[in-house]
């Protein structure tokens, strides 16, 4: 039975006070591009070619894309954040200077069953946590060569253009997206089930490429379950950039403090992300109503 987990929560205070400039989150950006770049040079090499597959400990598939692909993005950090921690899907986590409060989290292949199948909605998820809150979030699909930015107090882009999400207050209205019905059990599949029956038409398979799909108003609600800091923490920015909600199953932020992450255990959590806000809170009602929280 999968159960509803949630990283610990940083200090709100000290997170509405930080003193980044714009100047500051500009760099930011420009790493969190060149991050990108490197990872997409990479695994477009790779994408539509044979090359093996292993599976790790979780189950889950893995290939030379993947670990390529990392390291390369690792080393862009090093070299132009050294001082930054790092927490990477493949090669977990790197401490950067014991006082950091900066922590990049990296997927560089999100959707690798996508890739190894040859669909091209796989994507590289890039992002910059600032005691444990997400600033700045990159998703990349190398193949459609397009790309989503956001970034905290700022509107979301997709290559370059502001975007936002659309209105959608009924239920009964919203397409949902979720990676995989399988991806539920036990509990979350309950409550998914509940909130799949009341949407107008449940859709399957987008991997993080359906959070890009929302946030730029072509769908409403994305519910997933089973997932890890890596695979949402750079869609986060993203969502709220464009207009719409994203939290936990239980309403909560999604935060991810570096002492959890230095222990090098990436917990499981839910995520509900909706484009309009009253949509969201009536799909938290029924999850909640479903799991009784």
């Amino acid at each position: 039975m999968n159960n509803i987990v949630r990283s610990s929560t940083p200090d709100r205070q000290n997170v509405s006070a930080f003193a980044l400039t714009d100047s500051d989150l500009n760099e930011f950006v420009e790493t969190a591009m060149i991050v990108a770049d490197t990872a997409g040079d990479i695994t477009s090499a790779y994408f539509r070619t044979r090359f093996d597959v292993d599976i790790k400990s979780d189950s889950s598939p893995v290939t030379i894309a993947d670990r390529q692909a990392e390291r390369a993005m690792r080393e862009v950090l090093s070299a132009r954040v050294p001082e930054h921690c790092i927490f990477g899907e493949e090669e977990g986590f790197q401490r950067g200077s014991e006082t950091s409060d900066f922590l990049w989290v990296l997927d560089p292949i999100d959707g690798t069953k996508s890739f190894i199948t040859g669909k091209p909605v796989f994507g590289t998820l890039v992002s910059l946590l600032y005691k444990g809150v997400p600033i700045v979030g990159v998703l990349d699909q190398p193949i459609q060569k397009e790309r989503w930015v956001g970034v905290s107090g700022r509107k979301t882009t997709l290559n370059g253009s502001e975007i936002m999400t659309r209105s959608c207050r009924e239920i009964s209205s919203a397409y949902l997206y979720a990676t995989t019905p399988h991806m539920f059990e036990g509990e979350t599949e309950t409550a998914f089930n509940a909130l799949r029956d009341r949407v107008r038409i449940p859709l399957y398979g987008c991997d993080c490429y359906a959070y890009g799909l929302l946030a730029a108003g072509h769908c409403d609600i994305v519910a997933e379950a089973d997932l890890k800091p890596y695979d949402y923490m750079a869609l986060v920015p993203i969502v709220k950039g464009a207009g719409g909600s994203i939290t936990d199953w239980k309403g909560q932020d999604l935060c991810w403090s570096i002492d959890d992450a230095s222990t090098g255990v990436a917990p499981i959590s839910e995520v509900l992300a909706a484009g309009d806000g009253e949509c969201h809170k009536a799909a938290l009602r029924i999850l909640q109503d479903a799991l009784r929280v």
